[in-house]
C-alpha cells in the first residue's frame, strides 16, 4: 500500500461493494420518492376532487412517483460507479472472435460495415460471416463486389452466406452460430459502423468481468444524427438514456439486454439456450434465457459502434412498436426472473412498470399538458414541477460520463442543442404512445413482422 499512488489509494478507501451501493442508491430512491408523496399532497386532494380518487393516485403514482424513482436510483447509481477498466495482460493470446453480421436489405450500408470490420485492431483470430437473409436488393452482390477489393488482416476472414430465402433474423443468426469457428460470437447489424477498437474492448471487458458473464452488450451510438431532427433526439436517446440505463443494470450484474446491433456472447451458452428464439425481440428474449440461467451480461460503454436510425416517423414508429412486443416476448417467456432472488429483479419490475407508465403518460398526462395549455392545472402543473425536478439533474450527471467515455477514446461530444430540446421536452410525446401500440399489438396478437425495410 506504501507504493500505492495517492489517488488510487483514495479510490480504494472510499470503494463500496455492489451490493453495499445498491442499498445506498436504493435507500435514496425511497428517500426521494417519500418526500414525492409529501410534496404532492395538495396536487393530489385537488385532482381527486374534479375526478376521484382512484384516478388521481394512478395518474399521480405514475406521473411523479415511480418515475422519479427511477430517476433517483439512476443519479445515486451513476453517481456511486467506479467500474474498474477492462485490464487484460498484453501478453496474453486473444481469443478467436465470430462475427455473425445479419443482413436483409442491406444494399445501401454493408460496405461501411465490411469496411468497420476489416479494419480492426483486434489481435486473435476473426472471422466475419455475413449472413444474407434473402434480400431483395444487392446486398449479395454489394458484399461480393466490396470483398473482392477489400484488404484483410492476415488474421482475418470475411465469407459471405447467401440464403435464397428470406426466413427472419434469428434464423439467420442461428445458422451462423452452426457454421461459427470460435468460442466467442459478436453480433453485429448490417448498417453499423464499429469503431476500430471496439472488438479488442468488448473482448477485454469480457475477460476482466466475473467468471459467469457469458455476454456482453457493446455501446450502440447514433452515426446518422445531422439527417433531421428526429435522428437528433435519438442522438440524445442513445447517448444518455440507453446508455445510462445499461451502466445502471451493468454496475449491478444483470444487464437486461445484450442488443443484437452489437453484443458478444459465449457460444456454448447460446447453444444452452437453444440459441435465437423465432420472434422479433430475438436479443432481449435470448438474454432473459441466459438472465434465468443466473449467467450475467456486462456491459462495455468503450466499445462503440455507430448505426444508423430511422429518419422518418414512420420507420421510428415501427421500431419502437417492435421493441415493446420484443419486451412483451420476454415477459411471456421468462416471467420467473420476477421472482429470482438478486439485485437485478429490480429491474425486471422496472420493466413492468413501463406498461402502466406508457398508458398514463399518454392517456392521461399528454391530455394533461393541453389542458394546461387552456389554464387547467390539475394534472400538469407547478405541482407536477415540485415533484419531478429529478430529469435535468440526470442529464448533466450522465452526460459528464458520456463525455468521459468519449474523451478516453480520443472523441468528441458534437453540439446539438435542438435535438436536446426535442429530446427533452417532446420526445416522449412521440415514444410513449408508440410503446403503448406496441404492447396492445402483442396483447391482442396481431401479426408479426420485423418492420424495418
Amino acid at each position: 500500500m506504501a507504493d500505492m499512488p495517492a489517488n488510487e489509494a483514495q479510490w480504494r478507501r472510499l470503494y463500496l461493494g455492489v451490493r453495499a451501493k445498491f442499498l445506498l442508491a436504493l435507500t435514496i430512491a425511497i428517500a426521494w420518492t417519500a418526500l414525492s408523496v409529501w410534496l404532492s399532497q395538495r396536487w393530489l386532494v385537488d385532482l381527486a376532487e374534479v375526478t376521484n380518487w382512484p384516478f388521481a393516485l394512478i395518474a399521480i403514482i405514475f406521473i411523479a412517483y415511480v418515475p422519479g424513482f427511477m430517476n433517483a436510483f439512476l443519479i445515486a447509481t451513476l453517481s456511486l460507479d467506479r467500474r474498474p477498466v477492462a485490464c487484460v495482460s498484453p501478453s496474453r493470446a486473444m481469443p478467436g472472435v465470430t462475427v455473425l453480421v445479419a443482413a436483409y436489405n442491406e444494399a445501401a450500408g454493408i460496405r461501411d460495415t465490411l469496411t468497420s470490420l476489416a479494419r480492426q485492431d483486434y489481435q486473435g483470430p476473426l472471422e466475419v460471416l455475413v449472413l444474407n437473409d434473402g434480400s431483395t436488393d444487392e446486398t449479395a452482390a454489394v458484399v461480393r463486389d466490396h470483398l473482392a477489393s477489400l484488404s484483410l488482416p492476415g488474421t482475418a476472414t470475411i465469407t459471405l452466406h447467401d440464403f435464397q430465402v428470406n426466413r427472419g433474423k434469428s434464423a439467420a443468426l442461428n445458422d451462423g452460430l452452426k457454421s461459427a469457428s470460435h468460442d466467442l460470437v459478436v453480433t453485429i447489424d448490417g448498417d453499423c459502423w464499429v469503431r476500430s477498437n471496439a472488438l479488442t474492448q468488448i473482448v477485454h471487458r469480457y475477460l476482466s468481468d466475473p467468471d459467469h458473464t457469458v455476454a456482453v452488450a457493446g455501446a450502440v451510438m447514433v452515426r446518422n444524427s445531422r439527417r433531421n431532427l428526429l435522428t437528433r433526439a435519438q442522438e440524445w436517446d442513445y447517448f444518455h438514456g440507453i446508455a445510462s440505463v445499461k451502466r445502471m443494470q451493468g454496475m449491478y450484474h444483470g444487464t437486461l439486454v445484450a442488443q443484437g446491433a452489437f453484443s458478444l456472447y459465449r457460444r456454448d451458452a447460446l447453444e444452452e439456450v437453444g440459441g435465437w428464439p423465432e420472434c422479433v425481440g430475438e436479443d432481449i428474449v435470448v438474454s432473459w434465457a441466459l438472465l434465468e440461467r443466473d449467467y450475467r451480461i456486462g456491459y462495455a460503454d468503450s466499445a462503440l459502434a455507430f448505426t444508423n436510425v430511422p429518419e422518418r416517423i414512420r420507420q421510428f414508429a415501427l421500431q419502437r412498436k417492435r421493441w415493446s412486443r420484443g419486451l412483451m416476448e420476454a415477459f411471456k417467456a421468462h416471467w420467473r426472473l420476477l421472482f429470482k432472488r438478486r439485485m437485478t429483479t429490480l429491474f425486471i419490475w422496472w420493466n413492468v412498470a413501463f406498461l402502466p407508465l406508457d398508458l398514463v403518460y399518454s392517456f392521461i398526462f399528454i391530455p394533461g399538458i393541453v389542458l394546461a395549455f387552456f389554464g387547467y392545472f390539475y394534472i400538469a402543473g407547478p405541482l407536477t414541477l415540485a415533484v419531478l425536478p429529478l430529469a435535468a439533474l440526470w442529464n448533466v450527471v450522465i452526460f459528464r460520463i458520456q463525455r468521459g467515455v468519449y474523451r478516453n477514446e480520443d472523441l468528441k461530444v458534437r453540439r446539438n442543442p435542438m435535438g436536446f430540446l426535442f429530446y427533452a421536452l417532446a420526445y416522449s410525446l412521440l415514444m410513449q404512445p408508440v410503446c403503448v401500440w406496441g404492447y396492445v399489438a402483442e396483447i391482442i396478437g396481431l401479426r408479426k413482422k420485423w418492420d424495418t425495410k
